[in-house]
């Protein structure tokens, strides 16, 4: 399968991108069938500078059947060669990583409040059979 991705180049800490038409199957900065633009995003947006784009050969190898990632659909939908693709719904994408923490697991808590009635009515069963396996596990120390 055909995906038009990017391919990760430059120094440490100041990636420049290449945009790449290759083989899911092959490694992100391995094997590629073409070069179809870069994109440096160390560019602030306005300058020309960061980034350029072969639209014809992106054309052609929708064409084909080749079809971006998220991020290369992002980078079309902005040079305008593609519809802006519908943002995703991450409502904690604001909220700083430590506190995300603390809602999922208020949610955890609240999803787990809810179904606390059926969880005691098969905790109430549990210890009973427990109960009954615990005097047979003493009867065989008992015999050794």
């Amino acid at each position: 399968m055909l995906k038009i991705r990017l391919s990760i180049g430059g120094a440490k800490k100041r990636p420049v991108y290449k945009i790449v038409v290759a083989d899911s199957r092959f490694p992100r900065d391995g094997r590629f069938i073409e070069k179809l633009g870069f994109f440096n995003p160390l560019v602030p947006k306005n300058k020309k500078d960061r980034m350029k784009i072969e639209v014809e050969r992106v054309k052609y190898w929708m064409s084909q059947g080749a079809k971006p990632t998220t991020r290369v659909a992002r980078i079309l939908g902005e040079a305008e060669i593609i519809p802006m693709p519908t943002p995703g719904n991450n409502p904690l994408k604001g909220v700083p990583k430590k506190d995300r923490k603390k809602t999922e697991k208020d949610s955890k808590e609240d999803i787990k409040k809810e179904a606390a009635p059926k969880a005691e009515e098969k905790k109430d069963q549990k210890p009973a059979e427990k109960k009954e396996a615990a005097p047979k596990a003493e009867e065989k120390k008992d015999k050794k």
